[in-house]
């Protein structure tokens, strides 16, 4: 039932028309809420893209070039490089490093060269605990000024803490080129050794006093 406007009494009209605009703004404070709402992630979510690009990137790139830089094969020089007989260190580049690795992409590694196209090429970290080993032409041994131990010319271990000789890596002669395998670095957990050599048991030294009976027994039998 509707009321006299002269009274000041709201009529029906006025109670829906009121009503109607409370729900319209209570429609537009809404609206710009979920559109707040959705701008705000729309910014977060392209804020944590941002972030996880140079992550993911660090994460996977060593497993997404794996497949390209596993297998390469660099050349260390022509063959008119490595005299015969003699052996060299060289450096080359690792495969699997990038532009902005500066210098530490470098690698050095030995070259021996037998004979013809017959070498042998070493990787420079000794079998103990990785410290580099020099070549000493005078004695014709690596040595590691680390912990002592010592190899022969041809890499097999001649003494010290090493239980056995200097990984090879692959290599092969294309042409005048000398290359080697260098997208895998030789190590026991890899087959990027040249040559499989058998770890060497060393026996423990016996007390004095037990080799002065065992020497006393062999005597007297």
């Amino acid at each position: 039932m509707s009321t006299s406007p002269e009274q000041g009494i709201p009529t029906q009209a006025d109670e829906f028309k009121e009503s109607a605009a409370i729900t319209a703004a209570k429609a537009a404070k809404h609206s710009r809420r979920a559109f707040l709402f959705k701008l705000s992630l729309a910014l977060n979510g392209a804020v944590g893209a941002v972030v996880a690009v140079p992550i993911l990137g660090y994460l996977l790139g060593p497993a997404l070039k794996k497949n390209a830089s596993y297998n390469s094969w660099v050349s260390l020089g022509s063959i008119s490089e490595f005299p015969e007989g003699e052996t060299r260190l060289v450096d080359y580049r690792n495969p699997t490093t990038t532009v902005t690795d500066g210098m530490t992409g470098n690698a050095a590694c030995w070259v021996r060269h037998i004979e013809g196209k017959q070498f042998q090429v070493f990787a420079i970290n000794c079998a103990h605990l990785g410290c580099p080993v020099r070549w000493f032409p005078q004695s014709r041994l690596f040595l590691c000024p680390c912990h002592g131990g010592a190899y022969y010319e041809d890499g097999s271990r001649a003494s010290g803490p090493p239980e056995r000789g200097l990984f090879e890596y692959n290599y092969t002669v294309a042409g005048n080129h000398l290359l080697i395998e260098a997208g895998s670095l030789p190590t026991l957990s890899t087959e990027a050794c040249n040559r499989k050599k058998p770890l060497i048991q060393i026996e423990p030294h016996a007390p004095e006093g037990v080799v002065a009976e065992d020497a006393r027994s062999a005597r007297s039998s």
